[in-house]
C-alpha cells in the first residue's frame, strides 16, 4: 500500500473517530502517529511523538493563556453589564433596541474577551432577563445572544486568530487588524436582521423606556473601564508599542485590577479564573500538538501535494476551490467545535492556497482567508443541529425550548451569509485597515 493510500485511510479513520465523539485532539493524535508507525515503523513515530510538540510551542503561543485569562477576568468583574447597560441605553427605546444593544454589548465585550462561548455566557445572563421583563419574542431574545457571541472570535482579540497566526506565520496585528471591520460590518448585519424582524413582528420587540441624555451619557461613561483595557491592548498592538504577548499581559492584569477595585475578586473567584485559564489553556495547546503531529503525518503521506497538483489540475477557477473550502468549514462547523475546524483544516487548505492566485499578495491572500475562514467557522456556533452557542444561551436560560432559540438564530444566519459574501467580494474590508497601519 502506497504511503498516499495509507494516508487516505487514516484520514477516514480521523473522521471516524470524531464522529464517534472521540475528542478532536485524541482523534488527531491516534491518527497521525498511527499513520507515521504504518509508513516510517515505531522509532519514526516515537520521534515525532516527542519532536514536533516540542517544536510546535512557539513562543507566540504564550498570548493563549494570557487571552484567556483575560476573558475569565473581564466576565467577573461587571464589565459585561455596563457595555450591555450603555448600548441599552442608546437604542432600548427604539423597538427591538434592547436586542440590538444585546448584540452592540457583545461586540463591545468581545474586544476583552476573545470567547464566543463565554461572550453568549456572559451577556446572555446580563440580558435574557431585561428582554424578558419588556415582552421580548423568546426566539428573537435568544437568537440575538446567541448570534451576538459569535463576534468574540472575531473582533480582536481573539485566541483563534491567534492560533491561525502561528499555524501560518502570519503577523497577530495584521489579523486582529483585518478582523476589525468585518467584525464592526458582522455587528451591523445582525442589527439590520433584528430591525427588519421587529419592522414585520412589531409584537416580537416592544420598546423600552426611553432615558434621557443625562443618564445615556452617564451609561456611557460608566464603559470607561473597557475603553482603557482596549487602548492599552488592542491600541498597544496597533501602534507596535507592545507585542501581542505584553498585551495579552497587560490587559489580563488590568481586568484583575479592576476586579479588586470593585471588590469582584475573592480568593475563591481568583482560583476560579486561573483553574478556567489553565483548563482551557491545556486544551488549546493539546489540540495544537495534534494538529501539528497530523500536519506532519500530510506532509509525510504527500495528500498536501497530491490535493496540490489535483487543484492546479482541475481546471477549476481559483474562487470556486475557495468556496469549496468554505463549504467544508460550514459542513463541520455544523458537528465540530471552531477550534477543532481551524486545526483540523489549515494544515490542509492552506498549502493548496498559497498556490492560487486570487490577484493578491501572498501575506495579504493568507490575511483574507484567515479572516473568512473564522467567520465561516463561527458561523457553525449557531448552525443546527450542534450550535455551541445555542446551547450556552439555553444553559443560561432553561425555560426557553431549544427549538425556539434554534428558530430565533435562522435569521442571523443569513445575515452570516451576507457578511462572508461580501468579504469574498471585497477583500478590502479585511484587508484596508492592515494595509493601513503597515
Amino acid at each position: 500500500m502506497t504511503p498516499l493510500a495509507i494516508g487516505i485511510l487514516f484520514t477516514i479513520l480521523l473522521f471516524v473517530l470524531i464522529g464517534l465523539r472521540v475528542p478532536v485532539a485524541v482523534s488527531m493524535l491516534v491518527a497521525a502517529i498511527g499513520g507515521i508507525l504504518v509508513i516510517q515503523g515505531w522509532r519514526a513515530a516515537a520521534f515525532q511523538l516527542g519532536a514536533v510538540p516540542f517544536a510546535s510551542t512557539a513562543y507566540a503561543l504564550s498570548v493563549v493563556p494570557l487571552f484567556v485569562l483575560m476573558g475569565a477576568f473581564a466576565a467577573r468583574t461587571g464589565l459585561a453589564r455596563e457595555l450591555y447597560d450603555a448600548a441599552n441605553a442608546m437604542t432600548g427605546h427604539r423597538r427591538g433596541g434592547l436586542a440590538m444593544g444585546t448584540v452592540a454589548g457583545c461586540a463591545g465585550f468581545s474586544t476583552i474577551c476573545g470567547s464566543s462561548l463565554a461572550t453568549a455566557a456572559t451577556m446572555g445572563g446580563v440580558s435574557l432577563k431585561e428582554m424578558t421583563r419588556y415582552g421580548y419574542d423568546n426566539r428573537l431574545s435568544s437568537g440575538a445572544v446567541a448570534a451576538g457571541g459569535t463576534i468574540g472570535i472575531l473582533i480582536p482579540p481573539s485566541v483563534i486568530l491567534v492560533i491561525y497566526a502561528i499555524l501560518t506565520e502570519q503577523s497577530v496585528g495584521a489579523l486582529f487588524a483585518a478582523g476589525l471591520l468585518p467584525g464592526i460590518l458582522l455587528t451591523a448585519l445582525f442589527m439590520v436582521t433584528i430591525w427588519v424582524w421587529a419592522r414585520l413582528r412589531p409584537g416580537a420587540a416592544p420598546r423600552s423606556d426611553r432615558l434621557p441624555w443625562r443618564q445615556r451619557l452617564q451609561a456611557l461613561a460608566g464603559i470607561w473601564a473597557v475603553l482603557l483595557l482596549v487602548l492599552l491592548v488592542i491600541g498597544g498592538i496597533y501602534t507596535g508599542f507592545f507585542t501581542p504577548t505584553e498585551s495579552a499581559g497587560i490587559g489580563a492584569f488590568g481586568t484583575f485590577l479592576i476586579g479588586l477595585a470593585r471588590r469582584r475578586f475573592t480568593a475563591k473567584i481568583l482560583i476560579e479564573c486561573l483553574l478556567e485559564a489553565a483548563v482551557t489553556t491545556a486544551m488549546i495547546f493539546l489540540i495544537i500538538f495534534g494538529s501539528s503531529l497530523f500536519s506532519t503525518f500530510l506532509t509525510v503521506t504527500g495528500i498536501t501535494q497530491a490535493l496540490s497538483a489535483l487543484t492546479s489540475q482541475s481546471g477549476l477557477a481559483p474562487i470556486t476551490i475557495l468556496l469549496l473550502m468554505l463549504l467544508v468549514l460550514m459542513v463541520l462547523g455544523c458537528f465540530m467545535d471552531s477550534l477543532g475546524i481551524v486545526l483540523l483544516t489549515v494544515p490542509v487548505f492552506f498549502p493548496v492556497l498559497m498556490t492560487l492566485d486570487f490577484g493578491l499578495g501572498a501575506v495579504e491572500t493568507g490575511i483574507w482567508f484567515g479572516i473568512l475562514l473564522v467567520m465561516t467557522v463561527e458561523m457553525g456556533l449557531i448552525t443546527p443541529p450542534v450550535g455551541m452557542n445555542v446551547f450556552i444561551v439555553r444553559g443560561v436560560a432553561p425555560d426557553i425550548p431549544i427549538g425556539r432559540i434554534y428558530a430565533g438564530v435562522l435569521p442571523f444566519l443569513i445575515a452570516f451569509l451576507a457578511a462572508i459574501a461580501l468579504i469574498l467580494l471585497l477583500p478590502e474590508i479585511a484587508l484596508w485597515l492592515p494595509g493601513r497601519l503597515g
